[in-house]
């Protein structure tokens, strides 16, 4: 009887949203990009497992129901890029060379790595889709032949490493046009970089909204001749 509580799909689902909810304050109580509410949320959690023993698969009933929303939360940003169909317009050519550039950087840069330490093929193709939004990145990896949870591993340290490192590198490459940082966030740190591209402004956001669509196409194009 006393296991029934944890093999339930609510089990998953309350423990994610408290601890993402103490990840929240935790980070306005030490606003630092390292204690990133999902961050801290991920950690709490895997802590709360090991202490517990609580088997994953318990966890994961309710844990894969916030997987799901994973899409339509993706679809949501369409309103931030409709607000700038204007600048969208403008800046279509620039948009799509720099998403396939961005595109074919990330997946020649787990090429290369991989060729340099000897990755096993099922570990690249885990790796070739991270940073592309989990949406896209899990099937793709799937299809590949991948580990879909080693995917959504890569895509969340790829984006958090692009939360820390995009403000700073804009400041250091002194890039002051707002297409080209919203472009360069979400090219290389998809949905998690496109949150902190919100924060720095509209268009930066509606941009690198653009390039979550836009670096997805292009990664699942040039995975099809690898």
């Amino acid at each position: 009887m006393m296991a029934e509580p944890f093999t339930s799909p609510l089990f998953g689902f309350i423990i994610t949203l408290l601890a993402y909810q103490g990840g929240i304050a935790l980070h306005r109580r030490f606003p630092c990009v390292l204690l990133s509410p999902l961050l801290v949320a991920a950690f709490l959690i895997i802590v709360f497992l090991r202490l517990t023993g609580i088997p994953l698969v318990d966890y994961n009933r309710g844990g894969d129901i916030l997987t799901l929303l994973i899409t339509p939360a993706t679809t949501v940003l369409a309103v931030s890029v409709y607000n700038q169909r204007d600048l969208l317009r403008k800046n279509l050519l620039p948009i799509c060379v720099g998403s396939l550039v961005g595109a074919a950087t990330s997946v020649g840069s787990v090429l290369l790595m991989s060729r340099i330490f000897s990755l096993d093929k099922v570990l690249v193709r885990s790796l070739l889709p991270k940073s592309v939004t989990n949406a896209i990145a899990v099937e793709l990896s799937t299809q590949m032949g991948g580990i879909p949870s080693l995917t959504i591993l890569a895509v969340l340290i790829t984006g958090m490493t692009g939360v820390i490192a995009a403000p700073w590198l804009i400041r250091i490459c002194r890039i002051d046009n707002p297409v080209s940082q919203g472009l360069a966030t979400g090219a290389c740190s998809h949905m998690i970089g496109t949150i902190k591209a919100l924060e720095m402004g509209e268009s930066q956001g509606a941009m690198s909204s653009i390039a979550i669509c836009t670096t997805g196409i292009a990664t699942v194009v040039i995975a099809q001749f690898l």
